[in-house]
């Protein structure tokens, strides 16, 4: 047992990135979890169970995961006196591999979200959202099977990097009185200020991840998604430095929209759209959006909303990258739900679906497909969790935990 409460690593093998880029995954990988505050060790425990059936399923004895808790949240606090220790982030660094529940953010103290802390103090630039439609599950288009979308999203800049002052501090009103001596800028007196940095590395990286991954999962399309006509500088730049990147490091395997007018052959499309309109294109067009990539703010926007096609945000799952580290954080994407804690209530969809992003980044393929099948075929029996069965006609009604034997169940059928 470590000094701060976090267990010793079980045995196994560290998943490690080769020079290439390529994950090396051994038959027992140690991975770390933090199973969450709220709901979170529910939708833990029922995920956990599902994961190492599924594992069991495909490979037999062979291969098992070595699972490492981790702390973090409330429980983190009861122990060791913070939300986020040192230790939680250096196993996630040496470990390379964790998947986690919804956290808390301290109200009146601490970090303003753990789930930014996260990815600022990792520096996992890349948040991916894959969104979806299952059959059977209930939506509010009338096309749901259309969408079929993967976010990537800056993680680390834009709005979110947390660069504020507050209204009628001695430090924004010194800014601003600099910004009016400096550039003439009208900002009044009683503002608060925020800084929105994007910068050609943030955005380079991520394009090139988003890229990176349309062309090994055969996508049609990279859209990047800004506001670079009002914000030249910022969203504007992310736009053009975006454009370089394909441009100069994907010639032969992808071609711009102007490079191309829209008839990209057998080539990866890279495009844009204003962020506005893409809100309503998603809805009206989506099947002319494939992979996204964009910044901080429209990615969280975007992503919510893409959700909200195929059922919502409890069954929209994400992972937080850095492609260049090969640290991973995949994590449920919906909040702690206080008030259905340790109920057995909720639907574990979120959290189960990022274990099957986490197979796929280990290259245990067998398993993200055994789990992506067994919980298409549960959902078209209609055996739901709460959330879904009173949007149903015809639904059984199950427990979080009954959910996932009921998935369990249906492993190779």
């Amino acid at each position: 047992m470590h000094k701060n409460g976090l267990l010793s690593p079980p045995e196994g093998d560290k998943v490690t990135l080769s020079p290439d880029g390529t994950v090396q995954t051994p038959d027992h990988p140690i991975i770390g979890f933090i199973e969450g505050d709220g709901i979170g060790p529910d939708i833990w425990k029922a995920s956990k169970f599902l994961f190492d059936a599924a594992v069991r399923h495909c490979y037999g004895e062979a291969r098992k995961i070595a699972w490492m808790e981790l702390l973090a949240g409330e429980k983190a606090n009861k122990r060791c006196g913070t939300y986020l220790p040192e230790e939680t982030l250096d196993a996630i660094r040496e470990y390379g591999l964790a998947i986690k529940g919804p956290l808390t953010t301290p109200v009146g103290q601490g970090f303003r979200s753990l789930n930014v802390a996260l990815r600022q103090k990792l520096e996992l630039y890349a948040c991916v959202r894959p969104i979806r439609h299952f059959e059977g599950v209930p939506s509010p288009v009338r096309n749901p099977h259309h969408v079929n979308m993967i976010i990537f999203r800056e993680n680390t800049e834009d709005l979110y990097a947390g660069f504020e002052l507050e209204s009628g501090s001695e430090e924004a009103l010194k800014l601003i009185q600099f910004c009016r001596d400096q550039f003439g800028w009208p900002i009044r007196q009683d503002s608060g200020l925020g800084l929105k940095p994007i910068s050609a590395t943030g955005t380079k990286r991520l394009v090139r991840a988003a890229i990176r991954y349309a062309l090994a999962h055969n996508r049609k399309s990279v859209t990047l998604v800004h506001k670079g006509n009002i914000m030249k500088y910022t969203e504007g730049a992310f736009l053009r430095w975006g454009y370089e990147v394909a441009r100069e490091e994907f010639a032969g395997a992808a071609v711009t929209w102007a490079d191309c007018n829209g008839k990209p052959g057998d080539k990866l499309l890279v495009k844009d759209a204003i962020a506005d309109i893409t809100f309503q294109q998603v809805i009206t067009r989506p099947k002319e959006f494939d992979v996204i990539a964009t910044m901080n703010l429209n990615g969280d926007y975007l992503s919510d909303a893409l959700a909200a096609q195929v059922g919502g945000i409890g069954i929209a799952p994400g992972a937080n990258i850095n492609y260049e580290t090969g640290v991973a954080l995949f994590e449920a994407t919906h909040g702690t739900a206080p008030k259905y804690a340790n109920l057995d209530k909720v639907n574990p969809s979120s959290l189960v679906l990022s274990g099957v992003m986490m197979f796929e980044y280990l290259g245990w393929t067998e398993v993200s497909e055994a789990l992506t099948k067994a919980m298409t075929k549960t959902f078209r029996a209609r055996t739901v969790t709460y959330d879904f069965a009173r949007l149903m006609e015809g639904a059984t009604t199950v427990k979080c935990s009954e959910f996932a034997h009921a998935v369990a169940s249906n492993l190779g059928k």
